[in-house]
């Protein structure tokens, strides 16, 4: 499994889930990593205006990582049910690196560098995707909470 984290400006974490580990018990280290990734790539950037987007799921709900995202002075958005129309990974950015990997065959290592390296190929403008996101909510919650995208 691959996790990757990302902005308006570019990929700030690709991690590769090790075989045999679940996300339950890697979660909290994940979110340290990219807090050095934010802190290297972002330096700009102070704590108080980091705003986390992640889906529901218990890992990203156990006290200890909520805990830890306090102690990072992070803000969460809070999810709405889960829906492709509010996931900017599913939407953008995954959408164009499947079509990037799709009919091509790859190793284990080959896939994981193709990940890796994929995203340095792409336009700073191609990032401004996740700038969908607030239309799409907007959208969404006008029409009845019925999906943007049938």
């Amino acid at each position: 499994m691959c996790t990757v984290f990302w902005d308006r400006q570019g990929v700030l974490l690709v991690e590769f889930l090790p075989q045999g580990t679940t996300i339950n018990s890697l979660y909290c280290e994940t979110l340290k990593k990219l807090r050095r990734a934010i802190q290297n790539k972002r330096r700009e950037m102070p704590s108080a205006t980091i705003l986390l987007l992640h889906d529901n799921t218990w890992p990203h709900y156990a006290a200890q990582t909520q805990n830890l995202i306090t102690s990072f002075k992070w803000e969460e958005m809070d999810p709405p049910p889960y829906s492709p129309d509010f996931a900017p990974s599913d939407y953008h950015l995954f959408l164009h690196l499947k079509k990037f990997l799709g009919g091509k065959r790859f190793d284990d290592v080959d896939l994981k560098d193709a990940v890796q390296k994929w995203p340095t190929l792409q336009a700073a403008a191609f990032y401004d995707g996740i700038q969908k996101l607030l239309p799409r909510y907007d959208e969404c919650l006008n029409n009845g909470s019925e999906y943007v995208e049938k």
